[in-house]
């Protein structure tokens, strides 16, 4: 298929697939015209993209992962593990810090109230209730992975077998 075909499959531009392939998440083979040419392993390629980048991760991160998604092993499954593992870090400190930023920005909304009540010359007896804020949920724990039915014995496991791609995708070296 070409490239237009694929973008229609999978909803991503051809800019953006054009991007996929300059940053060494997709490799199209050409025609004799130099047209790029795919087939359907690039639709799930391209899926399993756009679920890494609507996870957070960036393509540079997604990159690394690549030579799991072409020939998966344990070695590969492994290293692709350690990478999700240190986006799932990196994305738990951002939420961290915004969480931070949003109860600083609540301190200052209720000392603007207050200066506003206190400028209208309303008693504090008279002043509206604040508006409840939801409480911060407490991080639950990693719960244990349970056993993946129907895994054959020497399969990838299912967050690498996830992330296969074409045997001529794997990148040189």
């Amino acid at each position: 298929m070409r490239i237009g075909e694929l973008s229609a499959r999978t909803g991503a531009s051809r800019r953006s697939l054009r991007y996929y392939e300059q940053q060494g998440l997709l490799v199209s083979a050409r025609s004799p015209s130099g047209q790029r040419c795919y087939d359907d392993e690039h639709v799930r390629r391209v899926a399993l993209i756009q679920t890494f980048l609507a996870a957070g991760m960036s393509s540079r991160t997604i990159a690394q992962l690549v030579p799991c998604m072409a020939q998966p092993d344990a070695d590969r499954a492994r290293q692709a593990l350690a990478v999700m593992d240190r986006e799932r870090t990196r994305l738990s400190a951002a939420i961290d810090s915004l969480a931070a930023a949003r109860e600083a920005l609540d301190r200052l909304i209720d000392a603007n109230r207050d200066f506003l009540a206190d400028a209208a010359g309303d008693p504090v007896s008279e002043r509206p209730e604040r508006p409840e804020r939801p409480e911060r949920p407490e991080r639950p724990e990693r719960p244990e992975r349970p056993e993946q039915p129907g895994r054959r014995p020497g399969s990838p496991p299912v967050g690498c077998s996830g992330l296969r791609g074409s045997r001529s995708e794997a990148p040189p070296g």
